[in-house]
């Protein structure tokens, strides 16, 4: 049986306060009371007949009483009823008062009320007696001709449950029946229910049915569009030669004016052919579904589908052409949307279409620069340039196009995405010499208008680095002195310090004002006015802005670039006077700087680090040494060559290891799979797509279980109360996304019967129980499943403790309790490997407040085995590139980042030692730092590596 054809039963809350009442004080209800007592009544038996109740007495009442009520909410509760009590003896015979339930049923399915005859064909559906349901055979054929159409399609729906439950002998021509009724039928409901019944029931019958309307597919109703491309799919699924047949029907299903028949259409095209129009068709019916839909949910399931089709080698050429059209996706307003469409664009960006990408990605850019901020304008844009840089970095002809407009945003308030422009801007200018000339140029005209300190430091370097000509040396220069101010910078400071108190006695007199208050009365104004003090910090030039809040290390990064220009000025211009002007002016900007570090001006002093580097460029410049030039001048930029190499030598690694992932490699000696004669636990690839995606939906996903048998799913089973407890329970814990299934097994294993046995739970943590278990009756020696469901809400160590309470049956005694083994909840279902940029890393590890710094403890003697260990440990992944961890030299620092399901980050920063003196054969000691927005996370985290430092020996 498929995970479809699963029965479904009706659920019931029940609230838990009350006492349960009498069977005595029940049926004098049932038998005396009016309409709404005998409601209350039949809703108290319903519940104790769930909690595992017998209730004999109470049928007959029930049958005499109850029964001919014409009460809708009555007839409501009766199906219910029916659909719960024991109706057969012991012996498994049907009960005699059954016959009476049967002939009111007759009756109920000749109502003239549609809705009681629609919701009693509905309860037929649940029965599982051929002996009730075959006197009501010939009202439920008549209700297929019955004028509503509520009642013909539950009639349909009864037909069908009855037919497969294996009481064919009850109505055997029901395929030929419901194909009649499908041919004349209107009702799209009752169409799509009667074809739902023929393609499980009937297969061939469906088949040729949908073969006589296959060209009016496009008016039918969505919901029998749906089980159309269901059944298309599994014909073909089944009997790949009929593809040829119903793939038109598919096409024409793309035009659709549902979304979710649309969505399905697509998916079953690429299942059935593999040919470029039909691939390139159900990507277009994607994109319009992404750019359609409003749920942001919607998109990011549709891009996922996207992105599975561009893992196929052969789909990835045909996505190719369709970039244009990804890119309309930008227009969604949500970040996660937009990431994941730049990131499929990127992938399928080839040198057809890298122009029309990087003229859409400009524009983008340039719309960000005009909206109002908005709290992900800014990560959108810092997207947008990484974009652009690894476009430019693949096609290095693109590269003059994008960067005059990415060097505008290096004025940007928005830190992070003007240091990923100097970052792009500091690649372009090392690799392609031809733009040099045009990106000294740029930066030389935005120079003056950055704002963060940071990406001055950057720009400085640049310009120091690669200015060659004398002109753009002496540009240079100028825009260095012009953000620099009037110097010296102590003098000209104490100057206007002194000076600012006369303009402000020079005040202007104006005629004063008078102003009428609300009250009437008069308020004058005053017409002296001063507006000196506050234009201090406006006039200030940026880099003695800087240099005044005290921040020296840009002071630093200048000194180097005036020392690296004023070298390269001596080795360009020949005459002395003007190379001693330069060198003087170059000496005298960094005294000033050290004179003004020195003083009290500054809101910090200077730290003794700049200040050696600055005195150092002096002495540099005073001798002007041939090795000094060769350091500042060549070595300096010799190892940002390294660095940039190393860094495309890594990107093309793992892209070459992506691409091996995807490229289907057959061997020569490879047996061919022949399909006709594969096992069906072979087919791997040929599963049904519609019963995984259910299973899916259920929490029934059939993972691939480890080839290591403890691995398994018993050893998910925790032990809660020992052998010798009157009552044994064990749970197996199965971990959703975000809730936990406990399933506990409770067992009596006591001579009396336990009444009132209850499953209480608590937690711990971050949990919380969604809903109190209900209250069970256990027979002697027997057992029953429990199952409660805990919400989790963050990645932390959880914990569930609780106890099972229970009566026992005729003692006079309190209730008994038995408390359970506390349930550990490990945050490694939880965490995930993720990866993020060096800069995103160093931001988060000054921004996260806690820190749980654990001290290695192990029996691992070599560093890199330790480092594997606790990755495998903490499902975490290391950052730090494999190339600066091989070799060895004693110890070793390596970074590593996961994040949650939940969004949480979660750092960690490794130091570790091999203690040589103590010999070979020493453990590795040092400490791990982990960092983390919440506390929970940074303790668990901790935790789970103090648990597992250890190597287990097998």
């Amino acid at each position: 049986m498929t995970a479809a054809e699963n029965v479904c039963y009706t659920l019931i809350n029940v609230p838990m306060d009350s006492e349960p009442p009498s069977e005595i004080s029940l049926k004098n209800d049932l038998e005396k009371g009016d309409v709404k007592l005998k409601t209350e009544a039949l809703k108290k038996v319903i519940i104790m007949i769930l909690n595992g109740e017998k209730l004999p007495g109470l049928l007959m009442t029930i049958i005499r009483f109850v029964l001919p009520l014409q009460d809708h909410t009555i007839k409501k509760l009766l199906l219910v009823f029916w659909e719960i009590v024991p109706k057969t003896t012991p012996d498994g015979r049907l009960l005699q008062e059954m016959i009476l339930v049967c002939d009111a049923y007759r009756k109920d399915l000749q109502h003239p009320n549609e809705f009681i005859r629609g919701s009693t064909l509905r309860f037929l559906c649940k029965l599982k007696e051929a002996e009730l349901l075959e006197p009501l055979m010939p009202a439920i054929r008549a209700c297929l001709e019955h004028r509503h159409s509520y009642v013909r399609r539950n009639a349909v729906l009864a037909i069908y449950t009855i037919y497969r439950q294996n009481f064919e002998h009850l109505i055997p021509d029901a395929p030929e029946l419901i194909h009649d009724f499908l041919v004349n039928e209107k009702d799209a409901s009752c169409k799509r229910n009667a074809f739902m019944m023929l393609i499980h029931a009937d297969q061939d019958r469906a088949l040729d049915y949908l073969s006589t309307c296959i060209d009016q597919v496009q008016t039918f109703g969505d919901i029998l569009q749906l089980v159309i491309v269901e059944l298309i799919y599994k014909v073909c699924h089944a009997n790949p030669s009929e593809r040829a047949r119903f793939i038109r029907c598919i096409y024409n299903l793309l035009q659709s004016s549902s979304p979710a028949v649309k969505y399905e259409a697509a998916g079953t095209l690429v299942t059935l052919s593999s040919a470029p129009t039909a691939i390139k068709a159900a990507a277009q019916c994607y994109i319009d579904l992404i750019i359609k839909e409003s749920d942001n949910n919607v998109k990011l399931i549709v891009l996922d589908r996207l992105i599975e089709l561009k893992e196929h080698p052969s789909h990835e050429r045909v996505l190719q052409d369709l970039v244009m059209d990804i890119l309309r996706v930008l227009s969604t307003p949500d970040l996660e949307v937009r990431k994941k469409t730049l990131q499929l664009a990127l992938d399928l960006v080839s040198s057809r279409n890298v122009e029309e990408l990087v003229i859409v990605l400009k524009k983008e850019v340039i719309k960000t620069n005009n909206v109002t901020e908005h709290e992900d304008t800014d990560k959108y844009r810092q997207l947008l340039v990484r974009t652009l840089h690894s476009c430019s970095v693949r096609f290095p002809d693109m590269a003059a196009n994008v960067i005059p407009v990415l060097m505008e945003f290096l004025s940007d308030n928005n830190e992070a995405a003007a240091a990923d422009v100097l970052e792009f801007v500091r690649e372009a200018i090392q690799r392609f010499d031809n733009l040099r000339p045009l990106i000294v140029e740029k930066m030389l005209e935005v120079f003056h208008a950055i704002k963060s300190v940071k990406i001055y430091r950057g720009a400085l370097w640049i310009l120091g680095e690669y200015c060659s000509t004398k002109e753009d040396i002496q540009s240079v220069m100028t825009e260095v002195r012009r953000s620099l101010g009037e110097i010296p910078i102590v003098e000209s400071e104490i100057k206007k310090e002194a000076g600012e108190l006369k303009p402000e006695e020079e005040v202007s007199v104006g005629p004063a004002q008078k102003l009428v208050t609300e009250m009437g009365t008069y308020a004058t104004q005053s017409a002296l006015s001063s507006s000196r003090p506050a234009k201090k910090e406006e006039d200030r030039p940026p880099l003695r802005g800087f240099l005044l809040d005290g921040d020296f290390f840009v002071a630093a990064s200048l000194a180097t670039t005036l020392t690296k220009i004023a070298l390269r000025y001596v080795s360009l211009v020949q005459e002395k006077k003007k190379q001693n002007s330069f060198n003087a002016e170059a000496m005298l900007l960094m005294a000033t700087i050290l004179h003004l570090g020195k003083s009290s001006l500054p809101k910090k002093p200077i730290t003794d680090d700049d200040v050696d580097r600055i005195s150092l460029c002096l002495k540099v410049l005073s001798e002007c040494s041939p090795l000094m030039n060769d350091i500042f001048n060549k070595e300096c930029r010799q190892s940002l060559s390294h660095m940039l190499s190393a860094k495309l030598e890594e990107e093309k690694l793992s892209q070459k290891k992506e691409s091996e992932k995807r490229n289907v490699t057959i061997q020569p000696d490879d047996p061919i799979s022949f399909m006709q004669l594969t096992a069906k636990n072979e087919m791997s690839s040929k599963e049904d797509q519609f019963q995984l995606s259910l299973l899916a939906a259920m929490g029934n996903t059939q993972r691939k279980e480890a080839a290591d048998p403890l691995a398994s799913k018993l050893n998910k089973v925790t032990q809660l109360t020992g052998f010798s407890d009157p009552v044994y329970a064990e749970a197996y814990v199965h971990v959703n996304q975000y809730d936990i299934v406990l399933d506990v097994l409770v067992v009596n294993q006591t001579s009396d019967t336990l009444q009132n046995c209850t499953l209480e739970l608590a937690t711990l943590g971050d949990l919380k129980l969604v809903e109190k278990p209900s209250p069970l009756t256990l027979a002697p020696h027997d057992f029953a499943n429990i199952k409660a469901n805990v919400k989790v809400a963050s990645t932390e160590n959880g914990i569930i403790f609780g106890n099972v309470v229970y009566d026992v049956s005729g003692a006079a005694s309190d209730r008994n309790c038995v408390v359970l083994s506390d349930i550990h909840i490990d945050i490694m279902d939880y965490i995930q490997p993720a990866s993020c940029t060096d800069a995103e890393f160093r931001q988060m590890w000054a921004e996260f407040e806690w820190e749980n710094k654990v001290t290695v403890n192990t029996n691992i003697i070599d560093l890199n085995e330790y480092l594997q260990h606790i990755l495998k440990s903490t499902n975490m992944k290391c950052l730090t590139p494999e190339k600066a961890l091989s070799g060895y030299c004693g110890f070793m620092a390596a970074n590593l980042y996961a994040r949650s399901i939940f969004g949480e980050d979660a750092l960690a920063n490794v130091s570790i030692e091999k203690p040589i003196h103590l010999g070979p054969e020493a453990p590795v000691t040092g400490h791990i730092r982990i960092r983390a927005k919440s506390q929970g996370m940074a303790l668990s985290l901790g935790d789970k590596i103090n648990l597992s430092q250890k190597k287990t020996s097998l």
